[in-house]
């Protein structure tokens, strides 16, 4: 019998109510924040050097609060100089978002955006066919690469787009992370859709060494509280279990010995730890800086 199971990417509504959920319930996006606190304005130090327009590319902007961020430090670095932002979001909910949040924004004079409703595999095929190449100083890539069919050919793609001073930053779950622990033991108990893979910035130093590629690596930590998955009946909890399964519904369509393992795998060192009676999921990022 055909399990009743499904992937939550094919249910986009629930998908970007337990997405804005993870979001709320995690420190993912303070922990992004840091790091471009920190460590981006070094990493793009010398992408607009003698330049008097900076090309940015942001490759699954989704409703562009990291790609704001990024923005406002490249300013800070350039100041004054012209910033062309190009985004790459299949979503049209996420694309609308971030316009509302550019238009709210009052510090955005020096830049212009354009936006194209596709993915990134949309976006290089209509490229290639209109036999363009436009070259970009700092391409970045959020969250994104779950959701390419081909991740090599995506970066060395993209990373075939940058200037001679240009850097390509990716962003993806650890491979320290309760997701690469999850992942490999129950990845295959999923509803696996097409549109996602499972990939940890522990799988990237193999695939940009074969392509001969230079990067850097930062790791930074990030949790998220899933103490209310333990609740049984509990509408977060449901939804936070889709997003960890990537399964729409999981509580209701998963056979009970496979939710039972789970419910106990994310309780273990490997997933979670406990702390001040809650259970904090590890959700430690990989950023990879590449080198042109």
């Amino acid at each position: 019998m055909a399990s009743p199971m499904r992937s939550l990417l094919s249910d986009p509504d629930r998908y970007l109510q337990s997405f804005r959920l993870f979001l709320e319930k995690s420190t993912e996006h303070q922990s992004m924040r840091q790091f471009m606190e920190r460590q981006l304005p070094e990493v793009i130090a010398s992408i607009g050097h003698g330049k008097s327009t900076i090309n940015v590319l942001s490759v699954g902007g989704g409703a562009g609060e990291m790609d704001l961020l990024i923005l406002s430090k490249v300013q800070a670095r350039y100041p004054g100089v012209a910033i062309n932002n190009d985004v790459i979001e299949p979503s049209a909910d996420q694309i609308s978002k971030y316009k509302e949040r550019v238009a709210q924004a009052s510090n955005l004079g020096n830049v212009k955006f354009t936006w194209h409703k596709e993915t990134a595999y949309e976006y290089e095929s209509r490229m290639n066919a209109e036999k363009k190449s436009k070259k970009w100083d700092f391409i970045h890539m959020i969250q994104m690469l779950y959701y390419v069919k081909d991740i090599p050919a995506t970066i060395r793609y993209f990373h075939s787009l940058l200037e001679s001073q240009g850097k390509l930053l990716i962003i993806l779950v650890s491979g320290n992370s309760g997701w690469e622990t999850l992942w490999k033991k129950y990845g295959s108990s999923f509803p696996l859709n097409d549109l996602c893979l499972y990939v940890s910035s522990g799988d990237l130093p193999r695939i940009l060494d074969s392509s001969g590629l230079k990067y850097q690596l930062y790791e930074l930590p990030s949790h998220m509280d899933i103490t209310s998955c333990f609740i049984e009946g509990d509408k977060d909890g449901e939804l936070l279990l889709d997003f960890l399964t990537e399964t729409c519904d999981f509580s209701k369509t998963a056979p009970p010995e496979l939710k039972q393992q789970l419910m106990e795998e994310l309780r273990k060192p490997g997933c979670s730890e406990s702390r001040d009676g809650k259970v904090l999921f590890n959700n430690n990022l990989g950023v990879i800086v590449i080198e042109p």
